[in-house]
């Protein structure tokens, strides 16, 4: 007779069970997959060959002792997707952020409601304090409306002040809006806004964490889903900020990201001001004016404008085999793996190796057929 077919690919639960491991952060996770090639290949090393994995040492070697239990939850996590609402994406579903591949301390996994586009052509994140003033959120409200015609999705942290207060606009406008949680999926905190989650949900609009369900809520995790704000933000956008807080904590994130920050100047005599003049005169984020400052520094274009050009990227830093790869790919279009290893002469191994590096990165995508593809 033959077996019931797993539904679950081996490899994504694989994926997911090291992902969840205890002491295995982004960064180590990263470390491990490039080494092994594949966490599917990691958890058939011997214990030989994973205390020769770069910065996993003895202490993690008993992760390969717990891999049972391990892909026991992960199964579970899957298995549980319909009936507990939410969508489970690894770094390398199509769906998974490609503006989270860039940086090694992203998470590999996000636990996903609702049904915006978390790859959209456009977004600008904004925040500021929990305690917004009347003019605060007056002006989250306007630049919503400003932006309505080049139609970014709005990110923020769904947290009280200025957050909420962007989430709500955008929501009034028909805009996509992507809250990012810093509890757990299941969990809406403060549970003052579960009405407009479930807007969210309905409408335009998704929520993300990197916390699945029975995960518990720390402390730590309100100021680690910062980075992803500003990692999913093309352009993040100060409005109101005290000397310190989260929103000084995302703007510095953005800054060391290269991403476009921007602030909204205030009173030189208000608290909540002090943050963003803080952030102009330290020259860590520009003036903003108004939405032509954001389509100028992102190259943006109304609908019927003509658009503006984006200049080609730099690859001169990128070691030997990696800048090959994608000055080709740039020049060359869509191209084949083994079509890349004739024209460019590295070993099938190694390039394999530097493809799964780049496709974690975000920079290069993989196609049907084994082709390869730059983003961007």
């Amino acid at each position: 007779m033959n077996s019931i077919p797993n539904p679950i690919p081996e490899d994504k639960q694989h994926f997911i069970a090291l992902a969840l491991a205890p002491k295995v952060g982004p960064v180590l996770f990263k470390a491990i997959v490039a080494y092994a090639g594949s966490a599917l290949a990691f958890f058939s090393f011997t214990q030989t060959q994973v205390a020769k994995i770069p910065r996993i040492g003895r202490r993690l070697l008993e992760i390969r002792q717990q891999r049972e239990s391990l892909l026991s939850k992960a199964a579970a996590l899957l298995a549980n997707q319909d009936k507990e609402g939410y969508r489970l994406l690894t770094a390398l579903d199509k769906d998974f952020p490609n503006r989270l591949k860039a940086n090694s301390d992203a998470p590999v996994l996000l636990f996903t409601k609702g049904a915006a586009d978390l790859n959209a052509l456009r977004t600008v994140g904004i925040v500021g304090t929990r305690s917004a003033t009347p003019y605060g959120k007056a002006i989250t409200k306007k630049i919503c409306e400003d932006l309505l015609p080049y139609q970014p999705s709005i990110v923020s942290g769904l947290a009280y002040g200025i957050d909420i207060e962007a989430h709500r606009a955008a929501l009034n406008l028909g805009l996509p809006t992507i809250a990012v949680l810093g509890s757990p999926i299941h969990l809406i905190y403060p549970a003052a806004h579960q009405g407009t989650a479930a807007q969210l949900i309905q409408e335009n609009g998704s929520m993300l964490s990197e916390y699945g369900p029975g995960s518990r809520m720390l402390p730590g995790n309100f100021p680690a889903r910062n980075r992803i704000i500003a990692l999913l933000s093309d352009a993040l956008l100060v409005v109101e900020a005290a000397e310190k807080g989260g929103a000084l904590i995302t703007a510095e994130l953005a800054f060391g990201y290269q991403k476009e920050v921007f602030a909204v100047p205030g009173n030189l005599q208000a608290t909540f001001s002090e943050g963003c003049n803080q952030l102009i005169r330290k020259m860590k984020a520009a003036i903003y004016t108004g939405p032509e400052d954001l389509a100028e520094a992102l190259h943006w274009s109304k609908p019927g404008e003509e658009r503006m050009p984006k200049p080609l990227p730099d690859f001169s830093s990128r070691e030997e085999e990696e800048y090959k790869i994608l000055t080709h790919l740039q020049t060359k279009g869509d191209t084949e793996l083994d079509q890349l290893a004739h024209v460019l002469q590295i070993p099938l191994g190694m390039l394999s190796s530097k493809l799964l590096s780049l496709e974690f990165e975000g920079i290069i995508q993989s196609l049907p057929g084994k082709k390869y593809k730059l983003l961007g």
